[in-house]
C-alpha cells in the first residue's frame, strides 16, 4: 500500500507521509539500511527525495542486499561517521500519485460499505499482514484490503465473500 508523482518533499510537513526509517550504517562509504513502510520502490530510486527531520536527502543509488534488506546511498551522507548520525531517523515524503494505490491515511476514518451499499462500519486502523493488509472496522470486523473495490470521497466499497460479516468479532 504505497506509491510516484511529486516525490519532492518541498511541501509542508502535514502533507508528508511517513515512508520509512534509516536503520543503521552499512559499510564505510555512507550507505545505510533503509526500511520502507510501504512497497513503493520509487521512494529509493535514484533521484528520489525524502525528508529526514528537516533535511532533504537525495537518493544516489539503492540495492537489495543478499539478506533482502535495502541499502541506500544518499548524496548528503558521505561516510560511515555521517551515516551514524541518521540511525533510526524517520523518513517522510510527499504522496505519490498512483491510480490503484490504497493509502492508509485515506482509509482510516472512511465509511466501509458493501457493493450493494450495506454499511459495515468505519475504518479505524490498517493492520500489516503478509498476505494483504487488513482494514480494522469500528464494528470489530476485519476486512482484507484485497477485497477493496474503490475508495472514493471517504467511502470504501468492498466486495467480500459471503459470510465475512456474519462471523462474530
Amino acid at each position: 500500500m504505497e506509491p510516484s508523482a511529486s516525490d519532492s518533499p518541498e511541501r509542508s510537513a502535514p502533507d508528508l507521509l511517513e515512508v520509512g526509517h534509516i536503520r543503521r550504517p552499512h559499510g564505510l562509504r555512507g550507505e545505510v539500511f533503509v526500511q520502507l513502510t510501504g512497497d513503493a520502490d520509487a521512494r529509493v530510486a535514484a533521484g528520489a527525495e525524502v525528508l529526514a527531520g528537516d533535511e532533504t536527502l537525495v537518493v544516489e543509488r539503492s540495492r537489495l542486499a543478499s539478506n533482502g534488506r535495502r541499502v541506500v546511498k544518499f548524496a548528503q551522507i558521505a561516510d560511515r561517521t555521517a551515516a551514524e548520525k541518521y540511525t533510526n531517523v524517520l523518513l517522510r515524503g510527499a504522496p505519490i500519485d498512483e491510480a490503484d494505490a490504497l493509502w492508509v491515511h485515506e482509509l482510516i476514518g472512511a465509511r466501509v460499505v458493501e457493493l450493494d451499499g450495506t454499511p459495515r462500519g468505519i475504518c479505524t486502523g490498517v493492520l500489516a499482514n503478509p498476505a494483504a493488509d487488513v482494514l480494522e472496522l469500528d464494528s470489530g470486523h476485519l476486512v482484507p484490503s484485497n477485497f477493496v473495490v474503490s475508495n472514493i470521497d471517504g467511502v470504501v466499497t468492498v466486495d467480500t465473500p459471503d459470510g465475512l460479516f456474519d462471523l462474530d468479532s
